[in-house]
């Protein structure tokens, strides 16, 4: 999702300067309520893309320069919209411009209060031990590197539907950095399949990806509707996995000993986030709710529960503390700070600060950007110049791979704000392809980012480069796939 964390400079001024041209021809459609004002060939609007380029530069620097890649995106967001509203005030329009803006952080907003609950239920399923006990379970199985190579693979296109791609991603790397050791080679190419495999199963379900969910919140694809992706996603990480398993060596890793134990009350909030999504689904197809109503309201039910778990962990320290006191009067000792027992309270405001707050406030500002790049009428003209001009099936191709190299979150963003004409079938296309695509680079999708993150020198640009040419087959045949099962939705 930020810049490239390993690749040589040249590769990545190569990298940005693919992704600006892409960038200026697919940015972003109408974001204002009413008809756009075409402002392209304007010294503001000109002003406005070099504002963006220049804040997508320092993003893809992030690693470089250490600069969290939300500061720049969020004053080149505040930056275009001061010159949004100059532009449109030289026109004599002074209301537009606000509407536009309070348009677009909408939008935002109820992203935002989804993801928080979303986030919040993750980390606390993580705290009370759940992803440690399914972690565990795979290291000491005994399996071989081969076995885990399809296991972690399996598990991450199963699991990112419902907990996300990124931390599905990041939860298999931990599982094969523990098993792998030294085998850094075993280590890169299961990062790879668990890449693909994440971002895969991530496109059948509007909790998998945040692109999905951005489509779901636009009422373009039902909840039940993503399901014929299921195909087409296996389509995609299958052939992959196929040609990466003849680099995995069949043998049998050293045996580690699990040491995960859940907490009180950890399958009540796994209990709960079921609850939650459910009531996100059915309240925004049966009562046409915001599917941010029911996320939200589930949060309170954690938060309820979470008031439970922090009673009980002070009772017990209190209980601890009288038994240590009773006892050392016994023996007639004092007992010191040093021998009270250290029972840390539950306390959900711990999960909620660990929230990714750096992508959260991220993704306002390519929000605001793109919305405000379109304000400015470049949306109208990148709608105008891919679905106009090359077709619907060709744009939601490069869609895709546009994606690898500009990140998938503001391609679709400029997608759904261009809003073309298009059947049901190039809507489940541009899903596919956006979320897929992002495997094409390691740098495409947020579960390539963290997890070179994670396998800091071993997961790297180049290691997973090196396989883009099998991945690009993946990417291809689940195209095909869903383009020959789901036929029928492209004459819709």
């Amino acid at each position: 999702m930020s810049g490239n964390r390993s690749a040589p400079g040249l590769a990545r001024a190569l990298l940005l300067f693919v992704g600006m041209t892409v960038a200026w021809t697919a940015c972003a459609a109408d974001s204002t309520p009413g008809a756009v004002t075409d402002l392209t060939g304007t010294w503001l609007g000109i002003l406005a893309v070099a504002v963006f380029f220049a804040a997508y530069a320092l993003i893809i620097s992030e690693e470089a320069i250490h600069l969290r890649k939300s500061k720049p995106v969020m004053v080149a967001a505040g930056l275009i919209w001061v010159l949004v509203s100059v532009a449109y005030i030289q026109q004599g329009d002074t209301l537009s411009a606000g509407a536009a803006f309070k348009h677009d952080l909408l939008e935002f907003a109820e992203l935002f209060l989804f993801l928080l609950a979303a986030m919040t239920y993750i980390n606390t399923m993580e705290e009370r031990g759940v992803f440690d006990i399914l972690r565990d379970w795979l290291v000491v199985k005994g399996f071989s590197f081969r076995k885990i190579f399809w296991l972690t693979g399996l598990v991450a296109f199963c699991l990112s539907p419902i907990a996300d791609n990124l931390t599905t991603a990041l939860l298999m790397a931990t599982v094969v950095m523990s098993v792998g050791g030294r085998d850094h080679r075993f280590i890169a190419i299961a990062c790879i399949n668990i890449v693909v495999a994440a971002n895969a199963g991530g496109v059948f379900s509007p909790f998998g990806d945040i692109t999905t969910l951005m489509v779901w919140q636009k009422d373009i694809i039902t909840f039940s509707g993503f399901f014929v992706l299921v195909i087409p996603a296996l389509a995609n990480w299958l052939p992959v996995a196929a040609i990466l398993n003849f680099s995995v060596p069949n043998v049998q890793p050293e045996p580690l000993e699990g040491r995960a134990k859940l907490k009180h009350g950890a399958w009540v909030v796994v209990v709960l986030f079921l609850m939650t999504i459910t009531m996100a689904v059915t309240g925004h197809n049966l009562l046409h709710l915001s599917p941010v109503a029911g996320m939200m309201t589930g949060l309170g039910f954690l938060k309820l529960f979470g008031y439970y778990l922090q009673r009980r962990d002070e009772r017990l320290a209190y209980v601890a503390k009288t038994m240590l006191m009773r006892t050392a009067l016994a023996i007639n000792s004092k007992p010191t700070h040093a021998s009270m027992p250290i029972r840390p309270t539950y306390d959900i405001y711990r999960n909620l600060q660990r929230v990714e707050w750096d992508s959260l406030m991220f993704f306002y500002g390519i929000i605001m950007c793109v919305g405000g790049l379109g304000a400015f009428g470049y949306l109208a003209v990148g709608s105008e110049v891919l679905y106009g001009g090359l077709g619907p099936t060709t744009a939601n191709v490069l869609v895709g791979i546009a994606s690898a190299i500009v990140d998938n979150i503001p391609v679709m963003f400029a997608v759904l704000e261009m809003y073309p004409d298009m059947s049901q079938g190039q809507w489940l296309l541009v899903t596919l392809t956006a979320g897929v695509g992002g495997s094409l680079l390691s740098i495409g999708s947020a579960a390539g980012v963290a997890v070179m993150g994670q396998a800091r020198g071993i997961y790297t640009f180049q290691a997973h480069f090196k396989w883009s040419w099998a991945i690009a087959i993946g990417y291809v045949t689940s195209i095909g796939t869903h383009m020959w099962l789901n036929a029928s939705a492209f004459a819709a």
